[in-house]
C-alpha cells in the first residue's frame, strides 16, 4: 500500500522534516517504489511536484527535502503501485478545481472494481487508478450536490464523510483531502496525526538519523498539525484516526470528527 502525508499550520511553515521520513519509504525503508508527489498551498495557489520514479533516489524529492517552501497546507504521497501503470498521469496527489478552490486528494489502499460502475459527470480520470477515479466521484458528488461552497465547514465535513463511508464499503479507504483552508483527514485502516504546539521539543526520525528541536525553530505562537500513514517520529505521542472517522483540521486546529455509524 501507499503512505501518506499531510500538513495543516496557522503560520507558513515548511515540511522538510517530515518529508525527509517520509521519502525513505519511498524504496529505502519501506517499499512504496512507484512514484511520489507533493502538493503545497500558497494562499489559494497550489505548488505541486510529481515524480514516477522511487522518492529515495529522486532528485525532485532531494530539492523537496532541502527547500524550505513554506505553506500553510501540505498534501503528499508515496506510491506501491496496485491498480495502474508506474508513471506520471497515476501520481498522486490528484488536483482539480470547484469553487473557485483548486482541491487536492492522496488515497492510500485499494477499491473493488464495482467502484468503476460509479457513473462520473462533471470529473474524469486522467489516468487509470482506482484512487483518480474515487477522487472524480467525490468531486462529482460534491459538485452536484452544492452549486457553491457552504459557509459552515461542519456541513461540508459531514457531506465528504458520508461519501467516504459510501468508498470505504468498496474496499480500503484512506484518504488527504483539502483545498487550501481545510485539511480533511479519513481512516479505515491505519492514519495518525500530531499538533506539535508550545512548549515545543525535539523530535526524532524513525526513518533516518535526523533530530530538530523545534522550539530552536518555531515561535510560541506557532502550531502545526501532522498527518501521517504511520507515525514519523519515534520520541512523540502521536494520536490514531479512528476507524470510519473524518476529522477536518484548519490551521492546524481540529475542527470537525465525524465517527462512522457501520458499514451496512
Amino acid at each position: 500500500m501507499c503512505e501518506l502525508l499531510g500538513m495543516s499550520a496557522n503560520v507558513p511553515t515548511d515540511i522538510c522534516f517530515s518529508f525527509s521520513g517520509l521519502m525513505q519509504r519511498g524504496g529505502e525503508t519501506g517499499p512504496h517504489r512507484d512514484g511520489w508527489g507533493i502538493s503545497f498551498y500558497e494562499g489559494k495557489g497550489q505548488r505541486s511536484f510529481h515524480d514516477p520514479d522511487p522518492s529515495c533516489s529522486s532528485k525532485i524529492a532531494e530539492f523537496i527535502k532541502s527547500h524550505p517552501i513554506k505553506s500553510t497546507l501540505v498534501i503528499s504521497h508515496i506510491r506501491q503501485a496496485n491498480v495502474g501503470k508506474v508513471n506520471l498521469e497515476n501520481t498522486h496527489p490528484f488536483s482539480r478545481e470547484l469553487w473557485g478552490y483548486i482541491w487536492t486528494f492522496a488515497h492510500n489502499g485499494q477499491l473493488d472494481t464495482r467502484l468503476f460502475n460509479l457513473p462520473l459527470e462533471f470529473y474524469l480520470p486522467v489516468g487509470n487508478t482506482d484512487s483518480e477515479y474515487a477522487f472524480c466521484w467525490l468531486m462529482d458528488q460534491l459538485r452536484k450536490t452544492f452549486k457553491t461552497r457552504p459557509s459552515d465547514p461542519k456541513v461540508l465535513s459531514d457531506f465528504i464523510h458520508q461519501c467516504c463511508e459510501k468508498l470505504r464499503e468498496l474496499g480500503v479507504f484512506n484518504m488527504l483531502f483539502g483545498e487550501s483552508e481545510f485539511l480533511f483527514a479519513y481512516n479505515t485502516t491505519k492514519l495518525w496525526w500530531i499538533t506539535r504546539k508550545a512548549p515545543f521539543g525535539e523530535a526524532s526520525l524513525k526513518d533516518c538519523d535526523v533530530t530538530v528541536d523545534f522550539k530552536n525553530e518555531t515561535s510560541i505562537t506557532d502550531k502545526v498539525t501532522v498527518v501521517a500513514t504511520e507515525p514519523l517520529t519515534k520520541n512523540e505521542q502521536w494520536n490514531a484516526i479512528e476507524t470510519g472517522e473524518l476529522i477536518t483540521f484548519e490551521l492546524a486546529d481540529v475542527v470537525d470528527q465525524k465517527y462512522s455509524k457501520g458499514i451496512v
